[in-house]
């Protein structure tokens, strides 16, 4: 059976001394087995975050305006889910550093269950909020807290399993394994998905029935299973290595972390703002879009992204495979670039309302162009760190750009739509002419994301061990 070891690198005891001299090679060591198991571990937290992402943000499309935010005014129920929305995301960045810091004093491992815990139970507790008719403004409160709690939780998940891969993996197979958790994201959407769309079916008007709270109370199962996986999870032998060294005393302070790693923060963040923004507008104001705005039915509107995640599901490994081979940058930006030329094209034929070509045209620009960049971008922006504030400033990241790209996104999309509905823009009521702006804001990501690919060196290989950032 084949292991996996690791150099290191050695710095000064007293904090902030960079590390130059060379260390023994690690002895710590993960067998392929370890190495499976670890991956299929942080899969599953994943797929749990991706089930709650997708059921929430189907729920905000579908079901909360009217149950959460009734109103007089067309389309302003949407714009008022779509901002309990965007608040999950604004929360991230603040879980992510309070995490992120645990992360890399006292081990990726820990975290990990604590994230996972307080994002399933804030999940399923979604699901027994009564509704606005039942007692007022107490029950969008109510929603608005327990999404800030899934959203704190989420801020450190996704990169905790990135950074758990890629410190787990072989140098020359980090772009693979570090891209394997984000699988847990094509299964929990597709589950979400087809839950959706058997309650859907036969059912004029979902939010007249208890079941669209089943989907959320369910993530306790998940919970469960998630937590027994993640008990027998072993920790990353970079952060073993250095608790065997007491280097983890060096662990870098926050602000010490977004001062001097702002450069590569601030990179990252152009890398997110075409996959995490492209991400965002695909699975939630995309679908909106064509089931409030263009007349399609909300089954085909789920059966539409389920497609699209099983492409991604393709997609993502592929994608890390990639990576491992021709290097992060260039894999990076040739999805970043495809995002770009397909935007137009593809919200063009949503505006046309025909369910087949609306599906392929998404299981194209969501399925392959932005979740390729989420396949390379697993082990990317951990080895654009260094060592002593990996997680925090991974966390940190993702998360700041899952705000002012993700969460932003549909909130104002859908306040675009309406207005254009409104003033009957392009001699149109349903606001379909919409589709330029956005599919111009699409555009806009992307080429943030190519910009940001040109101010980064190739990580690809790098030591890990090593406590300075990439750039």
């Amino acid at each position: 059976m084949s292991t996996i070891a690791f150099g290191a690198r050695s710095s000064d005891k007293s904090r902030g001394q960079p590390r130059t001299e060379a260390l023994a090679p690690s002895r710590t060591e993960l067998s392929e087995s370890e190495l499976r198991r670890a991956a299929w571990t942080c899969s599953i937290g994943s797929a749990m975050e991706y089930y709650d992402f997708a059921l929430y943000s189907l729920a905000s499309a579908l079901i909360f305006g009217p149950l959460f935010f009734p109103s007089s005014i067309p389309g302003l129920g949407l714009v008022a889910s779509f901002a309990t929305y965007f608040i999950g995301f604004a929360v991230r960045p603040i879980g992510g550093l309070f995490f992120g810091r645990l992360g890399d004093r006292h081990g990726r491992k820990r975290v990990l269950l604590l994230t996972v815990t307080l994002m399933g139970l804030a999940s399923a507790m979604i699901g027994l909020i009564p509704s606005y008719g039942s007692i007022g403004y107490a029950a969008p409160l109510l929603l608005v807290l327990l999404r800030m709690a899934q959203g704190f939780g989420a801020g450190a998940e996704q990169a905790g399993a990135a950074v758990m891969m890629t410190e787990s993996a072989p140098r020359q197979r980090r772009g693979y394994y570090a891209a394997l958790p984000f699988l847990g994201i094509q299964l929990g959407t597709v589950a979400a998905g087809l839950i959706y769309y058997a309650m859907l079916t036969g059912v004029p008007d979902i939010t007249q029935t208890m079941l669209w709270r089943v989907p959320f109370v369910g993530s306790a199962v998940l919970l469960l299973i998630a937590l027994y996986m993640r008990l027998r999870l072993k920790e990353s032998p970079t952060f073993a290595k250095l608790q065997d060294d007491e280097l983890h005393e060096e662990v870098m302070p926050i602000r010490e972390t977004l001062t001097t790693s702002w450069r590569p923060i601030l990179a990252g963040l152009g890398l997110r703002m075409a996959e995490n923004g492209g991400s965002s507008i695909y699975q939630v104001l995309a679908i909106s879009y064509l089931v409030h705005t263009v007349g399609m039915s909300s089954q085909w509107g789920t059966l539409v992204l389920i497609g699209a995640a099983i492409v991604g599901g393709v997609t993502i490994p592929v994608a890390g495979m990639l990576s491992d081979r021709f290097g992060r940058v260039r894999v990076y930006r040739g999805f970043a670039l495809l995002q770009a030329v397909s935007a137009l094209p593809v919200w063009y034929v949503f505006s046309q309302g025909n369910p087949v070509a609306s599906a392929v045209a998404l299981s194209f620009a969501l399925g392959v162009a932005t979740w390729g960049m989420f396949g390379t971008q697993g082990a990317f922006l951990p080895e654009m760190f260094g060592l002593r504030h990996r997680y925090t400033a991974v966390s940190f990241t993702r998360e700041f750009s899952s705000v002012i790209a993700g969460g932003v996104s549909p909130m104002v999309g859908q306040f675009l739509i309406a207005m254009f509905a409104r003033f009957h823009i392009g001699g149109v009521s349903s606001g379909k002419y919409a589709w330029i702006p956005l599919a111009t804001y699409v555009v806009f990501l992307a080429c943030l994301a190519v910009l940001a690919t040109f101010y980064i060196p190739e990580t690809k290989g790098r030591d890990l061990m090593a406590a300075e950032d990439a750039l």
